[in-house]
């Protein structure tokens, strides 16, 4: 037998799960009000049905309404109470949806709204372009065995240069005044030089092509001075890799186009011909909507090559037995510690090489790799307080006087004068040594600012134009800059970016993308220190 606690606790229980329905409230309404549930339940009356289910009352089943105890004020019947739930969560995730497109768009509406220009024609080329370049009003582009020249005001083909056996896979086109300059690079690793004039095309040289296949050299990276007046070309053959630099007879050329003299075999030909892109001769058909010509009857001036610089040699054991013997063998003008001439004994160095071993056993004790080449990155640098250049052999305003080079693995930035012949020893004029081995060196387009990026994520900014460092900046830890990027000089007023017109003295910005994305811009005006803030954060 159950005890009378409870069977009230489970009458209770019942109650809050089967309300009495409204008919029978109304008539006991007097004997509920005398006695009250809490305020959570007020609106359940307090009656106490019987303990078993078989004696409930059957009459008016269907009024009987299941209470909210978290809504009390609710009164509406199932199933319009679910009805309204879902309707007000609809509408509440609608509303955050709403809010969240709203903060979007003023987002979007603080930010600079980019100008988007609609491509005015199209060109339908014939064949995949595989590179492309654009001096003055012409584009350069590179396909299988040559090259295309298009205008760029009538979108016109006017020349087609197809004589190679393999394909093109860069080109370069630089701006000498009224003539250009292309340099076109085939798979084989061959640089050929072009001589762009007029109505004319002109074939100047393949630097790097050898009769015999075995001593052919692949070209590796190529650049060309602010005018034309330098270029250089980082070579690699058999184990070996070197920089070779050439002097551009720029006013040789433009004598000789304009007075050309014809060689014996075309003043047999009599003609002038056009460039065919079938026939590998020289000698062509004529083509209605072409008008440029190749001259292959005329040869122009050979650049002439001026230097000839190699990686720097590993650091050695030196058999010098005293110091007075090494300042006596210390050629020109250099002394110890500029970043070269260092002089370890021997014993010496074979005794750090002992101490490495030893230390760093469990490292080295595996299979060895084969240390890949050294790459060289390589600049023109115009005249500046920097460069150390004698008075008599001063170079013209606007023309590069320097060659500023680092290799891959090494600490030192080399400047070579480009105010030499080939007999003269290449030594450089000036190194400047870093902390840690140079990872990226840029130098801005009008050629005044330089940044030289190092292994461990420092940064160091030179004002070339002024002539000294604008400062020291240094990524986050663990960050290592993989390209630098340069931007025009800009002032935020008002919400919105201001370009100055005149050229910004000691003032730059650049972007810096590190190895692990994260994107950083770095600020430098002045005598004030740089600054640098986080534009994406890394991944």
């Amino acid at each position: 037998m159950k005890t009378e606690l409870e069977i009230k606790l489970n009458a209770f229980r019942v109650s809050q799960k089967f309300p009495v329905p409204p008919s029978m409230m109304s008539t006991k309404r007097s004997q509920t009000q005398k006695m009250r549930l809490p305020t959570f339940t007020q609106k359940v009356p307090l009656e106490v049905p019987s303990p078993t289910e078989k004696d409930w009352s059957k009459d008016n089943i269907e009024d009987y309404v299941i209470k909210d105890l978290d809504q009390g004020w609710d009164s509406l019947p199932q199933p319009y109470r679910m009805i309204n739930k879902l309707v007000n969560l609809v509408f509440d995730l609608a509303w955050e949806l709403i809010e969240e497109r709203d903060t979007l768009k003023e987002s979007e509406s603080d930010c600079i709204q980019l100008t988007i220009y609609p491509p005015l024609t199209e060109v339908q080329l014939n064949k995949m372009p595989n590179c492309m370049a654009i001096s003055q009003d012409y584009v350069f582009i590179g396909v299988g065995k040559g090259f295309f020249i298009y205008n760029l005001y009538n979108t016109k083909r006017i020349c087609t240069w197809e004589k190679l056996k393999v394909d093109v896979t860069s080109i370069w086109a630089t701006d000498l005044g009224n003539e250009i300059l292309i340099a076109l690079l085939d798979e084989m690793g061959i640089i050929r030089l072009f001589y762009f004039y007029k109505d004319s095309l002109f074939l100047i040289k393949a630097i790097n092509e050898v009769e015999d296949t075995s001593k052919h050299n692949t070209c590796v990276k190529m650049a060309i001075s602010q005018g034309g007046d330098f270029a250089a070309f980082l070579l690699q053959g058999v184990g070996d890799v070197w920089l070779d630099v050439y002097k551009l007879p720029k006013e040789s050329w433009l004598k000789e186009v304009e007075h050309p003299q014809v060689t014996s075999n075309a003043k047999k030909k009599a003609r002038q011909t056009q460039l065919n892109p079938v026939d590998p001769t020289p000698v062509d058909n004529l083509e209605m909507d072409m008008n440029i010509y190749f001259r292959g009857d005329i040869k122009l001036s050979f650049p002439v090559p001026i230097m000839k610089i190699k990686p720097p040699k590993p650091i050695t054991g030196t058999t010098f037995k005293s110091p007075l013997e090494v300042f006596a063998k210390v050629e020109d003008c250099y002394g110890l510690g500029s970043g070269q001439n260092h002089f370890i004994k021997e014993s010496q160095w074979e005794h750090q090489a002992e101490i490495f071993y030893t230390s760093y056993r469990k490292f080295l004790d595996g299979e060895w790799e084969e240390e890949p080449l050294s790459s060289a990155t390589f600049h023109f640098l115009l005249p500046s307080c920097l460069t150390a250049i004698p008075t008599e052999v001063r170079s013209p305003s606007g023309v590069a006087c320097i060659l500023g080079i680092h290799w891959t693995r090494h600490h030192n930035f080399f400047l070579y004068s480009l105010n030499r012949t080939l007999k003269d020893k290449a030594d450089p004029e000036g190194v400047w040594p870093c902390a840690a081995p140079i990872v990226i060196s840029q130098l801005s387009c009008s050629s005044s600012y330089l940044v030289l990026a190092c292994e461990d994520g420092v940064l160091t900014l030179w004002d070339l134009a002024e002539g000294f460092p604008l400062g020291v900046v240094a990524l986050p830890e663990g960050c290592t800059c993989q390209s630098l990027h340069f931007l025009k000089y800009f002032l935020i007023h008002k919400g919105q970016k201001m370009f100055p017109e005149g050229p910004v003295k000691s003032q730059m910005k650049c972007v810096v993308l590190c190895t692990d994305a994260s994107l950083y811009l770095v600020e430098a005006s002045g005598t004030q220190e740089p600054t640098i803030s986080m534009l994406v954060e890394r991944c």
